[in-house]
C-alpha cells in the first residue's frame, strides 16, 4: 500500500527548514550504510545527532502525531528519528530493502520498519531525476512529490532512487514500527477506517450501521494489534 500524505508541511515551514538545510554540514550516506547499501548508495545527509536535524525531525515527528491520514495508515507504534539526506550531481540510491531492525541511538530500543516514509523537501522542478521508484505487486511505481507531501510504502519492498541530473533532491525519510505489522491487515484497517469516516460525515453519530462498522474495525484491531 502506498500513501501519499498531502501539505504535511506549510509553505513558510518549509522555507524555514530549507534556510536551515542548505546551511548546514553534509556528510558521506555511506556512514549509515550496511554492507549491501554500500554498493548502492550515492547521496549525503545529515548527522543523526547534531543540529539541525533533531530540532527538525521533532518538528516532524509533531506533524505527524496530528495527522489523522498519517494513523489511520501506519497505526504507530515507533517511529525512527527523521533523517535528512541530499542527492546532486548524479547521486543515487540503487535498488535495495531497508533494513528490517533499526536501533535507535541512545535509547536502547530497537526498531521493527514495517514502514517507510520520504517527505519531500524540494519541488520537482528543482532537480531533473531522483524519482523514488517502488516495486509492488502492479509493477514499479514512480514518486516525485510536492515540496511538504510524504510517501509512505512497505519497507519490505524492493525500492531504488534515480540519479539526479540536475539541481539537488532534499528529503527527509522515517521508518515506522506499526501496531499492525502485517501489511494486508493494515490495508484492510486502513480501508474500513476510511470508509467508516467518509460515512460519519452523513450519517448521525448513533447510526446503527455505523456503530456496526466501528464495531468490526475495532475487533479486528483488537484481534491483529501487537503493542
Amino acid at each position: 500500500m502506498l500513501i501519499a500524505i498531502e501539505n504535511l508541511l506549510t509553505a513558510d515551514e518549509l522555507r524555514e527548514f530549507r534556510a536551515l538545510l542548505d546551511a548546514a554540514r553534509w556528510e558521506d550516506g555511506l556512514k549509515t550504510a550496511g554492507a549491501l547499501a554500500r554498493e548502492v548508495k550515492r547521496n549525503l545527509q545529515l548527522a543523526d545527532g547534531e543540529e539541525p536535524a533533531p530540532a527538525l525531525g521533532k518538528r516532524i515527528l509533531r506533524r505527524l502525531e496530528h495527522n489523522p491520514l498519517f494513523v489511520s495508515a501506519a497505526l504507530p507504534l515507533r517511529i525512527h528519528p527523521p533523517r535528512f539526506n541530499r542527492y546532486a550531481d548524479g547521486g543515487n540510491y540503487g535498488a535495495h530493502v531497508d533494513s528490517a531492525l533499526m536501533p535507535i541511538a541512545g535509547t536502547g530500543v530497537t526498531l521493527r520498519s514495517d514502514l517507510s516514509a520520504t517527505l519531500f523537501l524540494s519541488e520537482p522542478d528543482e532537480y531533473e531525476g531522483g524519482e523514488l521508484q517502488i516495486e509492488g505487486p502492479f509493477g514499479v511505481q514512480a514518486v516525485k512529490l510536492p515540496a511538504g507531501d510524504m510517501v509512505l510504502y512497505p519497507s519490505s519492498s524492493l525500492h531504488r532512487v534515480t540519479p539526479v541530473t540536475r539541481g539537488a533532491r532534499v528529503a527527509s525519510i522515517m521508518w515506522i514500527e506499526s501496531m499492525v505489522p502485517d501489511d494486508g491487515e493494515r490495508t484492510l484497517l486502513f480501508d474500513l477506517d476510511q470508509s467508516i469516516q467518509a460515512l460519519g460525515a452523513t450519517l448521525p453519530a448513533d447510526d446503527p450501521k455505523l456503530l456496526r462498522l466501528s464495531g468490526v474495525y475495532h475487533n479486528l484491531l483488537r484481534r491483529w494489534a501487537r503493542t
